[in-house]
């Protein structure tokens, strides 16, 4: 289970300052099972791409007045709408696309193409260039659960799909 550091950048920001370095501060800190909650006053949209780099994924929601929560979890441990990922729940993958090299919105078509053709429960690895922030949405709506991050080398970002609503 991860146990999630927080920081709340509110203050920073209203006092004038800038909290990138604090945010990375507490990121290089935490421990194997730690990750960042994050509290802003907006998104923090370009985080996503510079803590996914360091091998984080993201769950964002709007808490009331502009502010925003973030949960950055560690790649691979309970993050998104995944819960659990036991070996029960989260089955080696069955089928593997490599979507890298492709333009945007080919990876999502192949992506959700290719979740059509799979059964509930079944587990497919797809390989992207970039977080496929606008797949997390379409994978939600159709009551998928996902895993994702980029692999260590910061290159490729590794997503993993449970097919069919949550169980």
């Amino acid at each position: 289970m991860t146990h999630y550091v927080e920081l709340d950048v509110r203050p920073i920001l209203a006092a004038g300052g800038e909290p990138f370095g604090r945010i990375m501060e507490t990121v290089t800190s935490l421990g194997p099972d730690e990750g960042l909650r994050l509290l802003a006053p907006f998104r923090p949209v370009p985080l996503f791409a510079a803590l996914g780099s360091k091998g984080f994924t993201h769950q964002d929601r709007e808490i009331g007045g502009g502010d925003w929560e973030v949960l950055f979890t560690p790649a691979f441990a309970p993050a998104g709408t995944a819960g659990e990922m036991s070996a029960a729940r989260w089955p080696g993958p069955l089928m593997h696309l490599d979507c890298r090299g492709l333009a945007p919105p080919e990876p999502m078509v192949k992506v959700l193409g290719a979740a059509e053709a799979m059964q509930q429960g079944e587990v497919m690895e797809v390989l992207l260039d970039r977080e496929p922030s606008f797949l997390f949405p379409q994978l939600a709506e159709r009551g998928h659960e996902w895993q994702g991050g980029f692999d260590p080398d910061g290159v490729s970002y590794r997503l993993l799909v449970r097919i069919g609503p949550a169980s």
